[in-house]
């Protein structure tokens, strides 16, 4: 059975598209997306590492010396690269079973303030992270194994959690422009 584009764009979830983006928000995308592609590429890093480490160790007892540090600490600030992309895609989990029959703007409004938590929680652990690893460089500690500073892996969580929260802050006013005027939203 053969479907047609327009079909596809109809079963398509509804959610922000770049489209409806100002040239803010298209540069925000942007920057997110590749943030993104930046924390993909780090996670296929680990697991050639570890294939790597793990065919070592059974093969020639020569494991990647220090692999679970590189592990935990790449494990660590990856997954802060793809949320501002997942926000700015619509790709946050939500609840909608009370709202499937809402109007557009009660809708918008909802999702302003869920935008709005978003992007005060970015801030609030971008700020935090920042100074936890301030505080782990004053301290200057490092891993047991390779001796490399911790406070790195931290610092490398901090950007992903400020596209964060310039996510959630551009969305909260998209979602408000939205609301505002009954379920257009417009850049």
């Amino acid at each position: 059975m053969h479907t047609h584009p327009a079909d596809d764009a109809a079963a398509a979830p509804p959610g922000p598209h770049t489209h409806r983006f100002g040239p803010f928000g298209r540069a925000l995308h942007a920057a997110s997306k590749a943030l993104a592609a930046l924390g993909g590429l780090a996670f296929v890093a680990l697991v050639a590492m570890s294939l790597i480490s793990i065919v070592g160790r059974k093969l020639a007892a020569m494991p990647v010396p220090g692999d679970m540090e590189v592990l935990m600490m790449v494990a660590a600030a990856a997954p802060a690269a793809f949320f501002a992309f997942c926000h700015l895609e619509g790709g946050d989990v939500k609840v909608d079973f009370f709202t499937a029959h809402a109007r557009p703007g009660v809708v918008h409004g909802l999702d302003a303030l869920g935008s709005l938590l978003v992007g005060l929680f970015g801030a609030l652990i971008a700020w935090r992270t920042g100074v936890g690893a301030a505080a782990l460089r004053e301290a200057g500690e490092t891993s047991a194994i390779l001796g490399w500073p911790v406070w790195v892996a931290q610092a490398a969580m901090v950007p992903g959690f400020v596209l964060m929260a310039a996510a959630g802050l551009y969305m909260c006013g998209l979602h408000l422009r939205a609301a505002r005027s009954g379920g257009e939203v417009r850049p």
